[in-house]
């Protein structure tokens, strides 16, 4: 099976809200919404922000289980990483 990446629409400062959406074959698969969740925090007291890698919380019905470690390698690679408070 080919997985591969088509888009993203997240934009800073709010990443994590976006459209994923990865090929299958040759298929295109739109992932659910709200689907990306950062690695990354914001600490308010110390003004610091680590950006850092995300993860898929949510999967489209069927995906295949196998798939999904490279779904997330495809994620990371072509998304800019977020810093969970970004949007706040």
């Amino acid at each position: 099976m080919s997985l591969e990446f088509v888009s993203y629409d997240g934009s800073y400062p709010n990443l994590c809200s976006g459209t994923l959406v990865l090929s299958l074959d040759g298929k295109e698969i739109t992932f659910p919404a709200y689907c990306l969740t950062s690695g990354g925090s914001t600490d308010w007291e110390e003004d610091e922000i680590e950006e850092g890698p995300w993860r898929i919380d949510s999967w489209p019905k069927g995906f295949p289980e196998e798939l999904k470690a490279r779904a997330v390698e495809l994620v990371n690679n072509h998304i800019e990483w977020g810093c969970c408070g970004g949007c706040i």
